[in-house]
């Protein structure tokens, strides 16, 4: 009995070891990484499935804004984080918000893709066009009502997205020349919230990407807003995220291009 009982547990101990192995590569096939608004409509979310079924590689996206993404990516919870901005302006963007880096040097980054930045309205918002004058007015809350600049007569409503400060840095830099936003919002956290928010509020205006445009809302034409969508790691980016670049750089254009 003894003698008989030795196969049998080699077998299981040589299953147990395949069931170890196994978990392993599906731990070892997984990548999370921290996002803003840009990446995550303009790349992530439309390269998240195909990237899955081609190499095998699921990406784990945390959607909280390139603030808390770069927080995240110190504190070793994500292995990149990327934002729709430039590495100097998400640094700065760090430093406006308090988080003190100390060496910038310790990042590696890279851009991924780009954005266009556009404003939305509600559908009853009949604006074709806004000129740059008009949107530093609408957005600084000196312009409080659609009829000064060709619209009805409805008082404006700032769509303000709580996630999305890479997109309000870059507006406020390209548009507004550095002028403060106003101070009365209706309060919203992404871009996907934005443009939700804005479709249901009678004279509301928001920003968001590009990607997210449809019809529930409308988008008056603008100067254009344009931005990098950059990733960062902290040192050199992990197997994973390398895969992850590659899957983005080649196979991932047709999805993106989208």
């Amino acid at each position: 009995m003894k003698s008989n009982s030795r196969p049998y547990f080699r077998a299981l101990a040589i299953c147990v070891s395949l069931i170890v192995c196994v978990a392993s590569a599906a731990l070892a096939d997984e990548v999370k990484v921290g996002a803003g608004a840009a990446p995550t409509e303009n790349v992530f979310n439309k390269i998240k499935e195909p990237m899955e079924k081609a190499v095998g590689l699921k990406l784990v996206l945390v959607s909280n804004g390139p603030v808390e993404a770069l927080k995240e990516l110190d504190q070793g919870k994500v292995e990149a984080a990327t934002g729709g901005l430039t590495f100097q302006d998400w640094m700065a963007l760090m430093e406006k918000e308090g988080y003190k880096i100390s060496d910038t040097g310790i990042y590696k980054y890279r851009v991924i893709g780009k954005d266009i930045i556009k404003v939305i309205t509600h559908k009853d918002v009949a604006v074709k066009s806004l000129s740059k004058e008009q949107l530093k007015g609408i957005f600084s809350g000196n312009i409080a009502n659609w009829k000064d600049v060709g619209g009805p007569d409805l008082p404006v409503v700032v769509v303000w997205g709580a996630k999305i400060p890479g997109t309000q840095n870059v507006f406020q830099k390209q548009i507004m020349d550095g002028e403060a936003y106003t101070k009365t919002v209706k309060e919203a956290e992404t871009a996907a919230d934005v443009k939700d928010k804005v479709s249901a509020t009678p004279g509301a205006v928001g920003l968001g990407p590009a990607s997210i445009i449809d019809s529930s809302i409308s988008t008056p034409e603008i100067p254009e807003v344009g931005r990098p969508i950059t990733l960062i790691t902290k040192g050199a980016p992990s197997p994973a995220v390398v895969k992850m670049l590659e899957f983005i750089s080649g196979e991932g254009q047709k999805y993106i291009a989208k």
